[in-house]
């Protein structure tokens, strides 16, 4: 439930922070990139409490990641790609976590 939690709360800080005349344009999109969690229907089963979605699900394996970097040095696709990083950086925080316990 906490790492749910976090991919709203950590994209809205950085929206605050980063984005202050248009946080909240800026935090919409950070949340339509949560859309990437999609690919998780493509598996089986759709959910597993101790599978990492890093590298295990398309959009979230390293070739999309890389895409995601580029996007942010794209001035059209810098939120997207932001917030497409943010959740793979949550997810891959979410990997380290069932890995330690």
């Amino acid at each position: 439930m906490l790492h749910i939690l976090l991919h709203f709360i950590i994209p809205a800080i950085v929206a605050r922070l980063a984005f202050r005349k248009n946080w909240l344009r800026v935090y919409l999109i950070f949340c339509l990139t949560m859309l990437v969690d999609l690919d998780h229907l493509l598996a089986t089963p759709i959910y597993d409490p101790f599978r990492c979605s890093i590298a295990f699900h398309p959009l979230h394996s390293y070739w999309a990641i890389g895409v995601y970097i580029i996007l942010i040095f794209i001035p059209k696709t810098k939120e997207i790609g932001i917030g497409l990083l943010i959740h793979m950086l949550l997810d891959w925080q979410d990997c380290w976590y069932k890995i330690s316990f």
